[in-house]
């Protein structure tokens, strides 16, 4: 059991603030071993120490050393202010406003540095809050404050470099163990603070495998349409960080269990129920496996096809709606398109240069069954051609009613020219000029019209 909490003050607002208990993990007691741990994490965590500042390795980092992982990101809280940080280190800059951070610069690697932080500000600090939300948090403290505005028990462990211990403030290191995800505090305030932890302790337990704790789970259903609140591009990138981050299906699974989904991604989440055969859902899950696989074996992955993916089924669902109002195809097409995208957006920042490829995928796949003359090469050198094609096999977890068109288009990538037109049964010197130019003849007379002089 945890320690019974202390009532607090922000603002105005009553919040319940979790008494702390030191307990000191020793090193022969846990995982952790130096050598799993950036050089440049480690040289900054001497040096604010020799600088006289407390310093510890915290959050993520600790909490996957000690189940096996490797953290990519190194963090270190203490109690030396951002402008004290700076001081110590050339190599530093200061971010943020919401919280504001020491970056430390080693080439491609940044060491993030976070000065302790307070719940209760005694009107020194730095803190504002909107409507319930914290939107600047920047009132300092000790470690022990710190510990207890952490979201999850698993991210308020300390390692320190002192004795090679982990600190333990708040019944971090036995949840962690556990593999069970905790928030300290109540819940329900926790997640109204901030609703992007409702995203965030979905994506913590694919990652982790870890169980969400029964009191943390439970407020988040009747709370997810808080997210809807949320800032577009803040939704933007945490989307990437659930889906891109090689726990895609995990992920999705999590945000269909707690109801998140139907607020992400509303128009999906109602094509996907009225899919009774659920072949659409077998399609996004199947994509979502590629992705992960990919992940793993350290192949780029793309945005463009990301969202291609997961807004197939309200394309799919506006296609149809539109073609049954007796749209032609192509209209209907472009329409539902961009219908989606601009719903869509209603919830999440997607940027143009991700949302333009994803239409394109989609207003590709009628093209895979045309074999007519040169459309064929045409599209074979289609920039989107690949993502597109990628796109048409994953349709074969929907329906293997593309099995054809996909074997087809397999065997083209491989062919020569002459073995193309062949197989299309066209001569291999026929003119395969752009059928949709306008006739020669035409220009000719253009240009006899104008006095049949040259622009050049």
């Amino acid at each position: 059991m945890h320690p019974a909490g202390r009532v607090t003050l922000l603002h105005g607002t009553a919040a319940i603030t979790p008494a702390t208990a030191l307990r000191t993990i020793p090193r022969d007691q846990h995982t952790i071993s130096r050598k799993d741990i950036s050089p440049n994490a480690l040289r900054v965590l001497y040096r604010l120490r020799d600088a006289g500042f407390q310093a510890y390795l915290v959050g993520g980092a600790v909490r996957d050393l000690l189940v096996g992982g490797h953290p990519k990101d190194f963090d270190v809280a203490t109690d030396a202010t951002p402008e004290q940080v700076r001081q110590q280190f050339r190599n530093c800059r200061l971010i943020g406003r919401r919280f504001r951070l020491a970056h430390v610069v080693f080439g491609r690697e940044i060491i993030e540095v976070a000065t302790f932080r307070a719940n209760v500000d005694d009107g020194s600090g730095d803190r504002e809050m909107d409507n319930g939300r914290l939107v600047r948090d920047n009132v300092y403290g000790t470690v022990e404050d710190d510990a207890v505005r952490r979201d999850f028990t698993a991210n308020a462990l300390y390692y320190a470099i002192d004795d090679f211990s982990v600190r333990d403030y708040v019944g971090g290191f036995e949840d962690t163990m556990a593999r069970r995800l905790k928030l300290i505090g109540d819940p329900e305030q926790r997640y109204r603070e901030d609703p992007v932890r409702m995203l965030r302790a979905v994506r913590l337990a694919a990652k982790l495998g870890f169980e969400i704790d029964a009191d943390t789970a439970a407020p988040i259903a009747p709370l997810a349409p808080l997210l809807a609140e949320a800032a577009p591009a803040r939704l933007f990138e945490e989307i990437l960080k659930l889906f891109l981050s090689g726990h895609g299906v995990a992920s999705f699974e999590g945000l269909e269990r707690f109801g998140l989904l139907k607020v992400l991604f509303p128009e999906t989440a109602a094509a996907l129920a009225s899919n009774r055969s659920g072949a659409l859902r077998r399609m996004v899950l199947a994509g979502l496996s590629g992705t992960d696989q990919r992940v793993a074996n350290e192949e780029p992955v793309s945005p463009a096809f990301l969202f291609a993916l997961l807004l197939w089924p309200a394309y799919c669902r506006a296609l149809m709606g539109l073609q049954a109002q007796g749209v032609q195809a192509e209209e209907a097409q472009r329409r539902a398109a961009d219908r989606v995208t601009l719903h869509q957006l209603n919830t999440v920042a997607l940027p143009r240069r991700f949302s333009l490829p994803m239409q394109e995928i989609w207003l590709l796949q009628t093209r895979f069954g045309n074999r007519q003359r040169k459309r064929v090469t045409r599209l074979l050198t289609h920039p989107r051609f690949r993502a597109a094609f990628d796109f048409l096999v994953l349709r074969l977890a929907a329906s293997p009613e593309h099995a054809e068109d996909v074997a087809f288009w397999r065997e083209a990538q491989t062919q020569s020219g002459e073995e193309l037109a062949a197989t299309l049964g066209v001569a291999p010197t026929e003119d395969f000029a752009d059928e949709d130019a306008p006739p020669s003849k035409r220009r000719r007379r253009r240009r006899r019209r104008t006095g049949g002089s040259s622009p050049e």
